[in-house]
């Protein structure tokens, strides 16, 4: 079972997420255990307080690095975990991140940040620092849920067999759109060629539409991706269109 610890000073968004679709299923599946730390209840003083001024000054306040490390230390076998610090300065999370990740690791300690971010010191406690993107967020909730989830869905159960393979950023395409029923609704008509029964068609569809999927929204992850003649045919042709 893969356990996953999550020091936070808002423990209810992280248990109103836990409780819910993929990853509730996880934990009663045994897959995966979550465990919450309020790491305010380390703080070492009657008033509960986390935060301080910064040192040369500045606008707001900083998370000391006292009450993480004390929490960290009651977390069992600690040490051999991965820990990761969420931090909007950090190295960008991609998908390739979670699967190297969820190599050989069955422990991971998420650490969030909050106001103005955390002493520094902490970075000589984690193995990594993680932004999940080119914006700030009020706090480091959000981007430990996204690991949580991230991480979890390629542990094998968690998902059913094969869905991870034709989903998108695999082999750095993104994924072909898809239907459901009606057929038709309001004049817009699934395209024909998935309800014509013709297997080599429809795949032959399904690639090309996420070729140009990634052309049109992601043209960078196609330096990345492993596309054949008759791949880069196609993709000439689009761009010429």
């Amino acid at each position: 079972m893969t356990r996953f610890d999550i020091l936070t000073l808002f423990p209810d968004i992280i248990d109103s997420y836990i409780k819910e679709s993929i990853i509730k299923r996880a934990i009663e599946n045994n897959l995966i255990e979550v465990h919450v730390h309020n790491f305010r209840a380390f703080s070492g003083n009657k008033h509960s307080t986390v935060d301080d001024y910064a040192y040369s000054g500045g606008k707001g306040m900083l998370i000391r690095i006292d009450p993480i490390v004390h929490c960290l230390r009651s977390i069992p076998n600690y040490e051999k975990a991965t820990k990761i610090l969420t931090s909007a300065s950090g190295k960008l999370y991609k998908q390739d991140c979670a699967k190297n990740l969820i190599k050989n690791n069955d422990h991971f300690i998420i650490i969030c940040g909050h106001y103005e971010g955390i002493d520094n010191r902490i970075l000589d406690y984690v193995d990594y620092e993680y932004s999940i993107g080119d914006y700030v967020l009020t706090g480091g909730e959000l981007p430990s849920l996204i690991l949580l989830d991230s991480i979890s869905r390629l542990i094998p159960g968690v998902l059913s067999e094969g869905s991870i393979d034709i989903e998108s950023y695999e082999n750095n395409l993104l994924e072909y759109p898809q239907y459901t029923r009606p057929q038709e609704f309001e004049g817009k008509i699934v395209p024909e060629v998935l309800i014509s029964g013709h297997h080599q068609k429809v795949e032959k569809w399904k690639r090309e539409e996420s070729i140009k999927k990634t052309y049109l929204n992601r043209p960078d992850l196609l330096e990345k991706s492993n596309l054949n003649k008759e791949d880069l045919e196609y993709l000439e042709k689009i761009k010429n269109e």
